[in-house]
């Protein structure tokens, strides 16, 4: 079974970065399309970026395009979502998850597995 873990959330003002990555510790992932997705307290959980089995495709939210960028490393089994000129807005627990297919897709319900979340602050 797939088993995903973030790390790289904290605190930081506005119009800092960081960077979080999701790393699969049973090297499981690498012909899996993987998405990020956040969830704010009180919000349902959205979609945030995604990138495809090969990194040949990537896709954003509206609300992060031109500021966040998603990779991964398949030989590492890690996938990292920079995130520059953070906003308050962005405030949220951040999940990577792995997709049923290969594609970068948008939909939670293609996601089978989820890790635990890491904590995004954004301080104005």
């Amino acid at each position: 079974q797939v088993q995903l873990r973030e790390s790289g959330g904290g605190s930081v003002q506005a119009g800092h970065a960081l960077t979080l990555s999701c790393a699969d510790s049973r090297r499981t992932i690498s012909n899996n399309g993987v998405g990020w997705f956040r969830q704010a307290p009180g919000k349902e959980r959205e979609f945030v970026a995604a990138i495809s089995w090969n990194g040949g495709t990537t896709q954003y939210s509206n609300d992060v395009k031109g500021r966040f960028t998603i990779s991964r490393d398949r030989a590492r089994y890690t996938v990292t979502l920079q995130m520059n000129s953070l906003k308050p807005e962005d405030t949220a627990v951040y999940f990577c998850a792995s997709s049923r297919s290969a594609a970068a897709s948008t939909a939670p319900s293609t996601y089978r597995y989820w890790g635990q979340g890491t904590q995004v602050t954004v301080s104005s």
